[in-house]
């Protein structure tokens, strides 16, 4: 390899490890572990045998290595990642079994308080299109009083009733009616 190739193949590497040097201020130390990478004149030009000189080294940044990298609300071991609370027929009464994800939910909003969601309530076919909506508004609202007690702000809350009209289930037996008895939390500008 000529010197000139090696100097293009330098330059970025040497640029790069000397811009990671300074540790990022918007990084938790305690999330982020950096990373010496060695590369070797072997694996740069292709030759598998050749002497093991080392051209420089790279820097890669490892964020909590071995766990999910994206949004938390996304993570799918998360309680956050589950945004649907289903209620018995004909009630706004949230069960027990969904009150340690609205207790995560209320716990985010409280730590983020720009963030706002979109509290969307839906019921099954059966009744009429008024009472459903009542209905859909009802449980929408008794998931909201249930995140503002926890620490969620009135502000961060839009309250939608859906009543029947957005099935998340077609079927008229007890299985679809059962999925469709709901609650979605729907985070805004995410």
């Amino acid at each position: 390899m000529s010197k000139l190739k090696l100097l293009v193949v330098l330059l970025p590497v040497v640029w790069l490890a000397a811009c990671s040097s300074t540790p990022n201020k918007g990084m938790n130390e305690a999330d982020v572990a950096v990373e010496d990478l060695s590369a070797e004149s072997s694996a740069m030009n292709g030759n598998a045998g050749a002497e093991g000189s080392e051209y420089g080294s790279e820097t890669q940044v490892v964020v909590g290595e071995g766990e999910y990298q994206g949004s938390e609300l996304n993570d799918p071991s998360s309680p956050l990642s589950n945004r649907v609370v289903y209620f018995d027929y004909d009630s706004a009464s949230v069960r027990q079994q969904d009150q340690a994800i609205l207790q995560a939910h209320a716990a985010y909003l409280a730590k983020n308080p720009n963030v706002t969601v979109r509290i969307e309530g839906h019921t099954d076919e059966r009744g009429s299109r008024e009472y459903n909506l009542a209905l859909g508004e009802r449980r929408a609202l008794s998931i909201r009083q249930i995140l503002m007690l926890q620490g969620g702000q009135l502000d961060q809350f839009q309250v939608t009733s859906f009543g029947e009209e957005r099935p998340a289930v077609d079927g008229n037996d007890d299985a679809a009616w059962a999925q469709n008895r709901r609650v979605e939390l729907v985070y805004v500008g995410r």
